[in-house]
């Protein structure tokens, strides 16, 4: 039965080719639509995420914040707060071992402790605020590419010099091999030679941020044993906020994601997201209404057909059975044209370029959602049929002979 049903349905699609490609061809085209759609969002989101991320960590770890508690002065019936010092800077003392349990977490890209502090950079009367990143000679690109980014100097910090910004070289006066004064937070000076001046194209770090060596950046803020943070690079940068929980609850420290670090954006890709899904919903909605309307039109002009099959006993289920075929058959066909054309003309829009070589749309083709266009597309076109297929199994057979 459901081959001989299979089969009515495709005479009655193959009786009238040029509507059956024109209907196939409009599901088509929702399907090439909702793959962009999905490819541009995903593409869109990839890219922002690695412009935000790919001079940053994804995680960083750093001392629990401290709270002042409130506390009873001696003989005074009024409350005072008990005061933190200031000099008591907060540190992560057993890093190494904190290091160590996070590259056993799967998905790490890198790992880098750091001591980061404020300070000023002096030359001549020129005093500039900065803000100094110590790290680890032999991992300096493991969080931030920085001696890729060189445009003068190199990037050797066991030298004992200093890595800054070319807005903050430019505003100081300096360049590569020529000395400046650092003043830290801590009221210690250090005579130290401008190693190297790099451009990220982010103004900030360009305008306020330098590396030192670990070794060097201790003595400068007083610290002899710990680190102030950790950074953590992952594989996918998603994934920040579970491992952030996760490493919280391992270590006691605090876990920042990068998403808290960048609401604002995190807030505009799950606006773009969800648009986008409004989009693809309009496009569904389309292939569905466009499906149905062809079926009941079909319906309609087969009349006398059906009555003929019903007067010779067909049954109502059989002649339903026709029409969700017919309705499945033309969702897969064009879900699989769609999918085959969108992914093309993803890959057409990948390759298109400007003129300083960077892609002219941020697409990826590889994120279109294929599988739940087939299958929502697909799905969709069947329940487009079926009410047409009961309008026509309901159907009498003499007045539709009559007719």
């Amino acid at each position: 039965m459901t081959v001989f049903a299979f089969t009515v349905a495709r005479r009655y699609l193959l009786s009238n080719p040029l509507q059956t490609i024109l209907l196939v061809a409009g599901v088509a085209l929702g399907v090439t639509i909702f793959v962009f759609i999905t490819a541009l969002i995903h593409g869109l989101a990839i890219l922002l995420t690695h412009q935000v991320t790919a001079n940053s960590a994804h995680v960083t770890l750093e001392p629990a914040t401290r709270i002042a508690r409130v506390l009873k002065s001696p003989g005074v019936d009024t409350e005072a707060v008990a005061l933190v010092s200031t000099f008591q800077r907060q540190q992560i003392r057993e890093w190494r071992s904190t290091v160590a349990l996070v590259r056993l977490q799967p998905g790490i890209s890198s790992v880098g402790a750091q001591i980061t502090g404020s300070a000023f950079l002096l030359k001549g009367e020129a005093s500039e605020p900065v803000a100094i990143t110590g790290v680890d000679p032999d991992s300096l690109d493991d969080i931030t590419p920085i001696s890729t980014l060189l445009v003068g100097g190199d990037a050797n910090l066991e030298a004992g010099g200093i890595l800054i910004g070319y807005r903050l070289a430019g505003d100081l006066g300096v360049s590569p091999g020529q000395p400046v004064l650092l003043r830290t937070e801590r009221g210690v000076d250090r005579l130290l030679a401008v190693q190297g001046v790099f451009k990220t194209g982010v103004q900030t770090v360009d305008e306020r941020v330098a590396y030192l060596s670990l070794p060097l950046a201790r003595p400068l803020f007083r610290l002899p044993e710990g680190v102030t943070n950790i950074e953590v690079k992952l594989t996918d940068p998603q994934g920040a906020r579970p491992l952030a929980a996760l490493l919280h609850g391992a270590t006691g420290l605090r876990a920042t994601p990068w998403q808290d670090k960048n609401l604002s954006l995190d807030e505009a890709l799950t606006a773009q997201a969800q648009t986008g899904q409004l989009i693809q919903m309009f496009s569904l909605v389309s292939i569905i209404i466009g499906v149905a309307s062809a079926l009941v039109l079909s319906t309609y002009r087969r009349r006398s057909e059906i009555g003929i099959m019903r007067a010779f006993g067909v049954s109502g289920a059989f002649v339903s059975w026709v029409f969700v075929l017919q309705g499945l058959m033309i969702g897969l066909i064009g879900a699989v044209v769609g999918c085959v054309a969108g992914y093309g003309l993803c890959l057409m829009l990948e390759g298109l370029t400007k003129a300083d070589g960077t892609p002219a749309l941020p697409i990826a083709p590889e994120q279109g959602g294929y599988l739940a266009a087939l299958v929502l597309t697909t799905l969709g076109a069947v329940l487009a049929s079926v009410a047409p297929a009961r309008s026509a199994a309901r159907l009498d057979p003499l007045e539709a002979i009559q007719q």
